[in-house]
């Protein structure tokens, strides 16, 4: 198995125990809403980060962040155990606002990596680890479907494992190992062309 197929398989999971633990929380925060509060500060930051890779704008991303919460709070008696963390919920609901957003904004989604994602998804596509790397990269990126570029960031970025992946996203875990392989095989070609013509 090549190196690109082994990190895709990486076992990505979170231990049975804290689910458990979060399900404990869930269902306190049903009782008394400021049970939530562990919740919420668990995950804020993760949440904040995500959103603000797709809008690069602090205040849309605290509003946007704001918003998952709050729907969270007030869908908390909807929500079922479907064998992943909490967090998967949280990422659906937050990937449902960003999209609302630029639907309702027309505006043209964006992506922001900071130095160490770039490199890290550089490293993962086998790329040569040179110091302009960068800047086709990101080209290569943009150039990707959106589904593919939420794929690439849930498992790398956020790393996620890919029965969250595939709640988040309400796709079949095998769509989704697929898309992934694609999507870098497709990084990888696009990113080569850039470096090219650089």
């Amino acid at each position: 198995m090549s190196s690109k197929s082994s990190a895709i398989e990486a076992n990505h999971h979170i231990t049975e125990d804290l689910i458990k633990e979060e399900w404990q929380q869930v269902e306190a925060a049903r009782k008394d809403v400021n049970a939530f509060r562990p919740l919420y500060d668990k995950y804020f930051d993760r949440i904040f980060r995500f959103i603000y890779r797709r809008t690069e704008n602090e205040e849309v991303t605290a509003d946007l962040t704001s918003q998952t919460f709050l729907k969270a709070l007030k869908k908390l008696d909807k929500y079922s155990f479907k064998g992943v963390p909490f967090s998967a919920w949280l990422y659906r609901i937050a990937d449902n606002e960003v999209k609302a957003f630029y639907r309702l904004s027309f505006k043209k989604r964006v992506l922001s990596l900071d130095g160490e994602e770039i490199k890290a998804l550089a490293v993962e596509d086998s790329l040569p680890e040179t110091q302009d790397f960068s800047k086709p990269l990101l080209k290569a990126l943009k150039k990707l479907k959106d589904l593919e570029v939420e794929i690439i960031e849930l498992r790398f970025f956020e790393d996620k494992s890919f029965s969250e992946m595939a709640f988040i996203l309400d796709k079949s875990e095998g769509s989704i190992k697929m898309k992934l392989y694609r999507a870098l095989e497709k990084l990888k070609k696009y990113y080569e062309e850039y470096k090219s013509h650089d």
